[in-house]
C-alpha cells in the first residue's frame, strides 16, 4: 500500500508540483492547433490531407527541440532550463496573436508550438530527481501526468476560439504560461542527482541499442497519445458531424483518461513491473485499434477511445518508471531522447488519417496501420526485456533490490 507520508517525506514535493505545473501549461499550449483544428479547416477550406500536415507540424517540431533541451538542461539545471523555455513559448504566442493570418501562418506558428512540446523530458526528471528508485515511477507518473494540458487545451480553446476567433486564442495561451513560470521561480529546487558527465556520455543514449527500444515503445504509447488528441477534434467533427465545441468536448473525455491513468501507470510499474504493465496495454492498444477501425456509433467511438487512452496512458507511466533505472544519471538527456523520438512518431497518425480519408473515404485504413505497428513493437518489446531482466530490471520490469549505477550493457 502506498505511503503518502513517506513519498512526500523522500522527495521534495514543492518541485514536483512545479515540474508538473510547467508540463501541464506547455503541453495545453503545443496541441493548442489540434484543438482548433475544425475553426482553422474552416476558415482555410483545408483537405484532409492538409489538416493531417497542419496537425502534424507542433508535434513534430517539438519532438526535435526535445533533446537538444534535455541536453542543455544538464549544464545550465533543469530549473533554468525550464524558465528559458516559458520565456521563449510566451514570446512565440505573442508573435502569434499579433501575425498569424493564413494557413502558411499557421505552419510556422505550429513550429512555433513545438517550443511547448520540448517540456517533456525537463519536466520529469525536475520532477522526479529528489526521488529514491522505488518511487520513481510513481514521481515520473505525476510529473508525467502534465500532458493533461491536453484536456485543457481540447476544454477551453473551442469555445474560446468560437468567442473571440482563432487567432484570439494564441494571446489566450500567452498568459496562461505566467503561472507556472511564476511557480517554478519559487518554489522548484534543482535536484542533486545531475552526474557530472561528458557531452560523450550524455549522448550515449542517442546510439545504445536500448535506447532505441525504448523509442520504439513510446512511438505507440505517447505517440499514440499525442497524435490522437490532435486528430480527435478534427475526427469527431468529420466523421460525426458534432460541432465543434462538442468535438473538443469528447476529445477531453478520452485525453483526461490517458492523463490521470499515468499516474497509476508509474504506481502500478513500481510494484507489478513496468515490462509486466506495458505487455498488457500493448495488448489492449491492439485490441481497441482494430474495433475502432469498424465504424461504430459515436457514443461506442467515445467509449472506447476513452480506453484506448487510458491504455496508452498507463503505457506512458510504465515506461518511464524504467528509463530512471536504465539511466540514473542521465535521466533528463535520456528522457528528452525517448520523448523526442515517441513524439515524431505521434506525427504518424494525423497524416495517416488524413491520407486515408482522402484516397479511400474512410479513416479505417488509419486505425489498422497503427494496429500492425504496435504489434510489431510488442515482439521487440518482448525480445528486449530478456536481456535487460537481472541486469539492471527485476523479473517483469520491478527495480532490483539493490539499484547501482547503470549506463552502458
Amino acid at each position: 500500500m502506498l505511503r503518502i507520508r513517506e513519498f512526500l517525506k523522500v522527495g521534495h514535493w514543492p518541485t514536483l508540483f512545479s515540474a508538473f505545473l510547467y508540463f501541464d501549461f506547455c503541453f495545453a499550449v503545443w496541441v493548442l492547433n489540434g484543438a482548433m483544428a475544425p475553426f482553422i479547416s474552416e476558415a482555410f477550406h483545408l483537405t484532409p490531407q492538409q489538416k493531417g500536415i497542419m496537425i502534424s507540424v507542433p508535434i513534430m517540431s517539438g519532438a526535435l527541440i526535445r533533446f537538444p533541451l534535455g541536453l542543455l538542461s544538464q549544464y545550465i539545471g533543469r530549473k533554468n532550463a525550464a524558465l528559458l523555455e516559458m520565456g521563449s513559448i510566451l514570446i512565440a504566442m505573442i508573435w502569434g496573436y499579433f501575425v498569424v493570418q493564413s494557413y502558411s501562418d499557421v505552419l510556422v506558428m505550429g513550429v512555433l508550438l513545438g517550443l511547448a512540446g520540448a517540456s517533456f523530458g525537463v519536466a520529469l526528471s525536475l520532477g522526479s530527481g529528489w526521488y529514491p528508485p522505488k518511487y520513481k515511477g510513481l514521481a515520473m507518473g505525476i510529473a508525467g501526468a502534465g500532458n493533461s494540458g491536453t484536456v485543457l487545451a481540447v476544454l477551453f480553446a473551442p469555445p474560446l476560439a468560437q468567442a473571440f476567433g482563432w487567432q484570439a486564442v494564441y494571446g489566450f495561451g500567452a498568459l496562461t504560461m505566467i503561472l507556472p513560470f511564476l511557480v517554478m521561480v519559487f518554489m522548484a529546487k534543482e535536484p542533486p542527482d545531475r552526474g557530472g558527465h561528458t557531452l560523450k556520455e550524455h549522448m550515449a543514449c542517442l546510439w545504445e541499442k536500448d535506447g532505441w527500444v525504448f523509442n520504439a515503445i513510446y512511438i505507440v504509447t505517447f505517440g499514440g497519445f499525442i497524435g490522437l488528441s490532435n486528430f480527435l477534434p478534427t475526427y469527431f467533427h468529420d466523421q460525426f458531424g458534432v460541432t465543434k465545441v462538442q468535438a473538443g468536448q469528447l476529445t477531453m473525455l478520452a485525453a483526461l483518461m490517458g492523463s490521470g491513468v499515468r499516474v497509476v501507470g508509474g504506481y502500478i510499474s513500481d510494484r507489478w513491473g513496468g515490462i509486466n504493465l506495458l505487455t498488457t496495454v500493448f495488448v489492449g492498444i491492439i485490441a481497441l485499434m482494430v474495433i475502432l477501425g469498424q465504424g461504430l456509433s459515436l457514443w461506442m467511438t467515445t467509449g472506447l477511445f476513452m480506453l484506448c487512452f487510458a491504455c496508452l496512458g498507463a503505457g506512458n507511466g510504465s515506461l518511464f518508471q524504467l528509463v530512471p533505472m536504465r539511466w540514473p544519471t542521465t535521466t533528463a538527456v535520456a528522457g528528452s531522447m525517448i520523448g523526442e523520438i515517441g513524439a515524431l512518431g505521434g506525427g504518424f497518425i494525423p497524416n495517416a488519417m488524413g491520407i486515408s480519408k482522402q484516397q479511400t473515404g474512410s479513416f479505417d485504413l488509419g486505425f489498422f496501420s497503427f494496429a500492425a505497428f504496435a504489434l510489431v513493437m510488442l515482439v521487440i518489446m518482448r525480445v528486449a526485456q530478456k536481456k535487460w531482466t537481472g541486469s539492471w530490471i527485476g523479473e517483469g520490469g520491478r527495480a532490483l533490490p539493490k539499484v547501482e549505477h547503470y549506463n552502458a550493457i
